[in-house]
């Protein structure tokens, strides 16, 4: 139901309303003319709605939630508390310098901790989500080729198995996208890449562990064909959780990086933002940074404008406007220490190879059986679609009956019939054990009653939608007497 359904003429709310005596004076032309056709409701009428929504919604807070190479795990509650201290929540975006020791100290401090776990030379926090870390990492890339004067260089390599944004960030920033096939074992096709490398080749970009839920083996041999055909390594961060403390993006010879701090380093992910993507540099890109980069003069911490990196690829935020969103993955990582990042991988390996395991036990099929998975892992659901007519979105929708959402479905499209799990670290064994259960009990009725999982959810607000509709022709505006 929604808001406007509970609408009476006349009915208000104005308990909350802030205070103002002044009118507020605005050219007549910017003033309203009609009536906002806003609900007229009662405060409790309105708690009570949105708190009826909020139940039906699946969150992290209240369900199993195994989306692969989206890490939807569980925030410390001590980070959001700890963000919103009143001298960190009331300072102002444009505080100058001298007021804002303490905050650009922190700052200062998780550049410097995200460069001892990536193994890079410096990092800029300045993107303000993961898409817009990838363009600041491929920006850089196509700065450092300009500035030698290399124009020749007009591709980026992408694996087949990369996420959707990778060539998507590639166009925004004038390069074309050749694709490069993995092989049997989920492995970058070392042979294509050698064939597709020359002049032309400005950067791979790569995730690992991959899309598919494995390490890349050949990592080293593959940063050494690109760098010896001029071109430089990017390094997608969605899976640093798998690696966090084990391995650096840097070690393996990457030039650039960037981190999701709203999926590895515990902030709110989702939502609309802001997030964080910060960049992670090799030396030779250090000139390159996004702007502002958090600096210590002596005792003194300052920010590092164009006036400093002169070469910057530029701006793409101010002043830390998601100082939120950073404070929290900086209370995260002084909360694990040193010795605490380890486990994160540990953990989340643990459990997905736990999970896939067991789920292989009951007869589900490992899309990579030879391969240990990394912190997420994927199944097939293709025999099940051919002989039983149920398919991966039919498992998935039947999972919120059991009070699960589904993991990632068919996605990487590599894998027909796919279902992209990842359990992450702060899942406990129970809780991965009735996920098992309820897909060995969804495999069962797949088998016996076919049509029930078909026609699932039965159990939530809505049933399933014609999703091609949905996308196509959206209903989202409201007016009365419709």
């Amino acid at each position: 139901m929604l808001i406007f359904e509970h609408s009476t003429p006349g009915r208000r709310a104005t308990a909350q309303a802030p205070a103002t005596t002044a009118e507020i004076d605005l050219p007549a032309q910017f003033l309203r003319r009609s009536d906002t056709g806003l609900p007229e409701v009662s405060e409790m009428q309105a708690v009570r709605h949105y708190t009826r929504l909020s139940q039906k919604n699946f969150s992290i807070d209240t369900h199993f939630y195994p989306l692969g190479s989206c890490t939807m795990k569980y925030n410390p509650r001590a980070c959001n508390s700890l963000a919103m201290l009143p001298g960190l929540l009331q300072r102002h975006p444009l505080a100058p310098e001298s007021h804002s020791q303490g905050f650009l100290q922190m700052m200062f401090e998780l550049q410097e901790m995200l460069k001892a776990v990536t193994g890079m030379a410096g990092v800029s926090l300045t993107p303000m989500a993961g898409a817009q870390g990838e363009f600041a990492g491929i920006a850089m890339i196509r700065a450092y080729h300009d500035d030698r004067g290399d124009a020749a260089r007009t591709e980026i390599l992408v694996p087949d198995a990369a996420h959707g944004t990778n060539p998507a960030t590639a166009i925004m920033c004038g390069y074309k996208v050749k694709e490069i096939p993995t092989d049997e074992q989920g492995d970058v096709d070392l042979a294509a890449l050698k064939a597709a490398v020359g002049p032309q080749t400005a950067g791979l970009m790569l995730t690992n562990p991959s899309t598919l839920g494995v390490f890349e083996r050949n990592i080293m041999e593959i940063g050494r064909i690109v760098h010896e055909a001029g071109g430089l390594l990017y390094y997608d961060g969605a899976n640093l959780n798998a690696i966090l403390g084990k391995v650096r993006p840097g070690d393996m010879g990457f030039d650039v990086i960037h981190m999701n701090l709203h999926k590895t380093f515990s902030t709110p992910h989702g939502g609309g933002g802001p997030g964080s993507g910060a960049v992670g540099v090799a030396e030779r890109l250090m000139p390159y940074r996004p702007v502002p980069v958090i600096a210590r003069d002596g005792g003194r911490y300052r920010w590092l404008t164009e006036d400093d990196l002169p070469k910057t690829m530029g701006r793409l935020s101010a002043f830390g406007g998601n100082a939120g969103v950073l404070i929290r993955a900086y209370i995260y990582m002084r909360m694990l220490g040193a010795s605490g990042m380890p486990r994160v991988a540990e953990f989340a390996t643990l459990n997905a190879n736990y999970l896939e395991q067991r789920l292989r036990d009951a007869g589900f099929e490992a899309a990579f059986p030879d391969r240990r998975a990394s912190h997420e892992f994927i199944i097939t659901l293709k025999k099940q679609a051919k002989e039983l007519k149920v398919t991966a979105m039919d498992f998935a929708k039947r999972l919120l009956d059991y009070g699960y959402h589904a993991p990632t479905t068919y996605f990487p499209l590599l894998v027909p019939e796919c279902l992209l799990i990842e359990p992450t670290e702060t899942e406990s064994k129970e809780e991965i054990d009735g996920f098992i259960e309820a897909m060995i009990a969804i495999q069962r009725e797949a088998e016996t009653d076919p049509d029930t999982v078909r026609s699932a959810p039965h159990t939530m607000p809505n049933r399933r939608f014609d999703e091609v509709t949905a996308a196509r022709t959206p209903d989202l505006k409201w007016q009365a007497g419709e």
